[in-house]
């Protein structure tokens, strides 16, 4: 699919301004995937498909990390339709809840990296 120049400029506008303003759980997460710890590289708020924002992606493995909190719970069948979408293109889908990342963000983290180790790098 083309995208006209403007949709592409405002999908990379509207990811740029979220990531600047990131949800706890998912600034959290992000801090300790970040800077290649978990042997991959992770970004947060990529544009993908030309009109999905990932809240983390990992390009090498193709690996997308969701953090569902209350915004999803609104958004489900929306979110099943991006799944969906998003795994015809070969990318893998982790869904963490953002309680989880809050409360246990040793367990969210251990969840990522099992994902990571069973997709190894490309």
């Amino acid at each position: 699919m083309r995208l006209s120049r403007q949709r592409f400029e405002t999908l990379q506008q509207r990811a740029s301004s979220m990531r600047h303003a990131p949800t706890p759980s998912e600034e959290k997460l992000f801090q300790e995937l970040r800077g290649g710890k978990l042997g991959v590289t992770f970004r947060r708020q990529v544009p993908l498909a030309g009109r999905f924002i990932a809240d983390l992606y990992c390009a090498e493995i193709k690996l997308v990390v969701e953090v569902d909190g209350g915004y999803h719970a609104d958004r489900e069948r929306a979110d099943r339709r991006r799944d969906r979408v998003l795994a015809r293109l070969g990318v893998h889908l982790l869904h963490l809840d953002a309680a989880l990342v809050m409360t246990d963000l040793a367990a969210a983290v251990e969840r990522v990296r099992a994902v990571v180790q069973r997709l190894g790098p490309a």
